[in-house]
């Protein structure tokens, strides 16, 4: 072997032979890595060095742009040569690569393109997914076509997923495959709790922990924060009180050499402060960080399906990403963290972070599902299967786009696969197009993805940052924020082959353009209501009442907010009333009167939900009367219907089933699933419905078993029983959680005298969580390991309980006592 990969003493190394090996035989492998193990880069160069086949690739997706840009330079660096050589990286509009590259780096939806052009992958001989454990809807995505590929038509291909904090075993369960473990090089890192968090005061916290943590301790400071805003403000608090530190910000959206300036040594020797965000959790080396502040915080999207949008929510973080920070503070010797929180808060902190397919908008995803052909979403491999009322959003949303028609992708759904944008944004320019209005949809798409580049008071004219853009280009005004925008643009424009126009514009044809991409968002002035909007979706939303778009009789809405009970309007543009003719239709509208019951129907003219003109209809179809119960159901949500705990009980035993037995065909009976499928399962009780009333008698319960086969049915009730039979006799109840942790068993002490293990559910394979209680029902300790209470804790417990209720039985040996219900004198027990 011509590379000598020892002579980097990674720890990563020591398992090489072990890699090697495995794909001789097997074409998939799970690693698990400690961060600083060296994986990220070492890995592929000795594939590519001893394994690769000739005139084949290694293909690595990385989750982050930044990581993505970075691994490849060190890799190319490892080999001595400049990338683009044999080690190349693509991510979105920027490719380094060239006919020498054997190893490319990739990111966001690349291989997903890839694997859509080339389903056999022909040119690729394996797939590195690094840092898995970030769980993107795109290395998901990505790992359901490949597994797919490998199934039907590649099963030389080979994949490699690596992660340094996720559980494995589920994965591994899934694919059938092997798991590598290896210790990284990290150093014993001090951990430090602050106090209490306190949102509102996270900038000045912030500041005053990294001054305590320079003061206290040696070498350069990592901090993470939510955002760039957060990172703003803590720097300009923090330039006045450290001026012989140098400060860095590091966000996805910096320029390149202002990251490479966070990730390198200071040129001046200075002692270095990195305001981060979560970007720099995993992958990214940052030389000289032996402390890190974290405050406990990220920022993420969360799609609100029923509002029909993605909004940036500031959460805290979990505890996988707490230790992946606390360990960047370890990779180069001891370090130190600060944690911006109480201890007693951390172990309540969730284990995992939610992965994204769970929470984004699936539009993009259910298109490349139809563009590969796949109609049954769930015959994929999916470690965590999409949810299906988010797929049925995302694939009528597609329908109403004509990307989709019953299921089928259309030509246009190509066309708009074909551009690496929002399925809306590429419905958008592909209009724009047909409207001769090409420029004006390339400089609309780029303002869109890209953050606002005007400050907040600058109004929510969609059309001032146009104008604003096109002055740039002109050289007429230097705001930086339009270079990154100018740049989205301009890789449209090569895409369409058009040229750039500065020209004057009707900003009726923005608000056209607007319409095409979110027909939901078309919103008509409410008579009355100045500045309020009502949206074709049935939502409210406002401009502010000074805003030179409050009185415009319609808007197309770019921005918004869903809010609670009123949205609030980021960014809009005016639309003539002339061109929303295409978005006006004839419905026979069928309501449900929540008030007094009964069918409200009339047939209407409407965009959306927004009625133009209405007459009445008479309804005698009774099918046609459920399926206005279940659309009221559906809008108005669960507490139309009786989900009372029984119900709930009986959701998080199947729940449970289906995380603890995820090769198994347990249904997702999560409410709002079922609020989403309601048609499916609730129509046929509906027919003598008459009043919103009778809603509420229904038996949910009895109703949501019967959904359920035969066979499920008689699984439910022996792999997760609603009671167990303790000791003494007793039949005690469980209490099943939904997220599949263990089911709580609420038992009095002296009922499991004994018991030698902890009684359990799903054939022994999940223990439940005792809370042991007192004669008087009252708790008195929590384990999930019996046979470890009786050994350590019971001889406490006993003492102060047997002050307490002298009448009941403390044995002296409770493995070996018999399990009673009542006192020593009900027992026959001196």
């Amino acid at each position: 072997m011509s590379f000598d990969y020892q002579a980097f003493n990674l720890p990563v190394a020591q398992i090489v032979p072990a890699l090697l090996d495995t794909f001789k035989t097997d074409n998939t492998l799970l690693l698990s890595a400690e961060t600083g193990a060296g994986k990220s880069t070492l890995f592929p160069l000795v594939l590519m060095e001893s394994w690769l086949p000739k005139g084949k690739k290694i293909i690595v997706l990385e989750p982050r742009r930044i990581a993505a840009r970075s691994i490849a330079h060190r890799m190319a660096d490892m080999l001595g040569e400049a990338v683009g050589k044999r080690i190349g990286y693509r991510i979105r509009f920027e490719t380094r690569v060239s006919d020498a590259t054997v190893v490319e780096v990739v990111t966001e939806g690349i291989l997903t393109r890839m694997l859509q052009s080339d389903n056999a992958l022909e040119g690729v001989a394996m797939v590195v997914f690094d840092e898995f454990h970030e769980r993107s809807i795109h290395a998901d995505l990505a790992l359901a076509l490949c597994r797919e590929s490998q199934q039907i038509l590649r099963p030389d291909l080979r994949v490699l997923v690596m992660s340094a904090t996720l559980d494995l075993l589920q994965l591994s369960e899934l694919l059938q495959c092997k798991v590598l473990k290896c210790s990284g090089r990290t150093y014993p890192v001090a951990i430090k709790y602050t106090g209490a968090q306190d949102l509102h005061l996270l900038p000045e916290n912030t500041v005053f922990t990294v001054m305590k943590a320079a003061q206290e301790s040696t070498g350069d400071i990592l901090v993470f924060l939510p955002g760039e805003g957060e990172i703003r403000k803590v720097e300009a608090l923090l330039r006045p009180k450290m001026r012989n530190i140098a400060i860095h910000p590091l966000y996805g959206m910096l320029p390149h050499n202002k990251q490479y300036q966070a990730l390198m040594p200071d040129r001046n020797g200075k002692r270095k402060i990195v305001l981060a965000t979560s970007i720099a959790e995993t992958s990214l080396t940052i030389e000289g960080v032996g402390i890190v502040v974290d405050c406990g915080y990220s920022r993420t999207s969360k799609f609100d399906p029923k509002a029909g949008l993605s909004r940036l929510e500031t959460i805290a973080i979990t505890k996988d990403a707490a230790d992946q920070r606390a360990g960047r503070a370890g990779r180069l010797g001891p370090g130190v963290c600060y944690r911006m929180w109480p201890e007693a808060l951390h172990e309540r902190l969730i284990d995992h972070r939610i992965p994204e397919i769970l929470e984004a908008d699936l539009t993009s995803l259910v298109l490349e599902m139809a563009v590969w052909g796949v109609k049954d979403i769930n015959g994929l491999t999916w470690l965590s299967p999409p949810k299906p009322y988010a797929v049925a959003q995302a694939t009528q949303l597609l329908q109403e786009l004509g990307a989709l028609e019953d299921g089928v992708i259309t030509e246009h759904g190509r066309a708009m696969h074909g551009l690496p944008c929002h399925p809306r944004l590429a419905h958008m320019l592909i209009k724009a197009q047909e409207e001769y209005l090409l420029p004006l949809g390339c400089d609309l798409a780029a303002i869109i993805e890209e953050k606002d580049p005007l400050p907040r008071d600058s109004g929510i004219n969609i059309n001032l940052r146009i104008e604003a853009l096109r002055r740039f280009r002109e050289g007429k005004n230097d705001i930086k924020a339009f270079s990154r925008i100018e740049k989205v643009a301009e890789s449209y424009r090569q895409m369409f082959d058009i040229s750039p126009e500065n020209s004057v514009f009707d900003e009726h044809e923005t608000g056209l353009l607007l319409a095409f991409a979110y027909p939901e968002r078309i919103a008509g002035n409410r008579p009355g209501n100045n500045a309020q909007f009502q949206l074709a979706n049935g939502k409210l939303a406002m401009a502010g009442h000074r805003d030179d778009l409050a009185n415009e009789t319609w808007l197309a809405i770019a921005n918004m907010d869903a809010g609670q009970d009123m949205g609030r309007i980021f960014l809009a543009s005016p639309i003539n009333p002339q061109d929303l003719k295409p978005f006006v239709k004839t419905v026979e509208n069928i309501g449900w009167d929540l008030r007094k019951g009964g069918v409200v129907a009339s047939v209407d003219l409407r965009i959306g939900s927004i009625v133009l003109q209405s007459k009445p209809l008479q309804v005698t179809d009774k099918q046609k009367i459920v399926t206005s119960i279940c659309d009221c159901i559906k809008k108005e949500g669960a507490h139309l219907l009786n989900f009372d705990e029984a119900v709930t009980q009986w959701q998080n035993r199947v729940l449970s089933l289906a995380k603890w037995n995820p090769n198994e065909n347990w249904p997702d009976v999560s409410t709002e699933t079922l609020i989403a499928t309601v048609h499916q399962w609730l129509s046929p009780y509906l027919n003598e419905i008459k009043y919103t009333e009778d809603l509420k008698k229904l038996d949910i319960k009895t109703i949501l078993q019967n959904a359920l086969d035969y066979s499920q049915q008689q699984a439910l009730d022996k792999l997760a029983p609603t009671k167990i039979e303790v000791k003494s006799g007793s039949k005690v109840a469980l209490e099943y959680q939904a997220n599949g942790s263990a089911p709580l068993l609420a038992v009095r002490l002296q009922e499991l005298f004994g018991e030698l293990e902890t009684p359990s559910v799903n054939q022994g394979k999940a223990k439940v969580l005792l809370h042991l209680l007192s004669p008087a029902y009252k708790p008195v300790q929590v384990t999930g390991d019996l046979k470890s209470f009786w050994a350590n804790a019971y001889f406490e417990v006993k003492k102060e309980l047997k002050q307490r209720y002298p009448k009941h039985f403390w044995p002296e040996n409770p493995l070996e006592a018999p399990a009673i219900k009542g006192t020593k004198k009900q027992n026959g027990l001196k």
